[in-house]
C-alpha cells in the first residue's frame, strides 16, 4: 500500500477499500454482535464537519491506575485536520487470539470507564462526541493484521506530511 492506494478524507473512501461497519459507538455498545468475530483491522472514524470539542476529563478507564486524559493542548496538537480517521488498530496475530469483536469490546469497555487494556486509542475519549464516533472494519480471516495496520498507518503518514492519526500515538 501507498500513498494513493488508500485516502482517509472520507467514509466512502474507506468503504472503496474493503472496509466496513461504521456504527457508532453508542449503537455498538448495547450489540457487539455486529462485529465479525475473527481477526482484521478497524478504524474509528469521525464525519469531517465541525471543529472537535475536547474534555478536560473523558469517559477513558484507570488501568493499572493510570489517568487516561491528557490536558486539552495536547489533543489540539495531536489533531489531524482533512481526515475521517480518529484512529487505526488491528485484531489479532500469530501470537494472539483477538478478533475483531474481543478488541473492540474491550476498547468500548475502556471508553465507559472500565479498567481495560486498551490505552492505545484512548484521546478519543476525550471528545465531547466520542458516543457518535463510528467504527468500521476490515476482516482479514487468514491476512496479516499487524502488516495490514502498519501499511495503513504508513499511507496515512504519507499523506499527513508525517502525522498519525489524532489517536494513534506510535506507529
Amino acid at each position: 500500500m501507498d500513498c494513493s492506494d488508500l485516502d482517509f478524507k472520507n467514509i466512502e473512501n474507506l468503504r472503496r477499500n474493503g472496509f466496513s461497519g461504521f456504527v457508532s459507538v453508542a449503537a455498538l455498545r448495547p450489540d457487539l454482535t455486529q462485529i465479525p468475530d475473527i481477526r482484521g483491522v478497524y478504524m474509528v472514524v469521525r464525519k469531517i464537519g465541525s471543529r472537535p470539542q475536547f474534555r478536560a476529563t473523558g469517559s477513558g478507564g484507570h488501568y493499572k491506575g493510570t489517568d487516561p486524559n491528557v490536558p486539552i493542548e495536547k489533543l489540539r496538537m495531536n489533531w489531524v485536520e482533512e481526515t475521517c480517521a480518529l484512529y487505526i488498530g488491528k485484531a489479532g496475530d500469530e501470537h494472539s487470539q483477538a478478533t475483531l469483536r474481543s478488541r473492540l469490546r474491550q476498547y468500548l469497555q475502556f471508553g465507559a470507564g472500565k479498567p481495560r487494556g486498551h490505552k492505545g486509542g484512548r484521546y478519543i475519549w476525550q471528545l465531547e462526541d466520542a458516543e457518535d464516533l463510528l467504527f468500521c472494519w476490515k476482516p482479514l480471516p487468514s491476512g496479516n493484521p499487524p502488516k495490514e495496520e502498519t501499511a495503513l498507518l504508513a499511507a496515512f503518514k504519507c499523506q499527513y506530511e508525517g502525522r498519525l492519526p489524532f489517536a494513534n500515538l506510535k506507529s
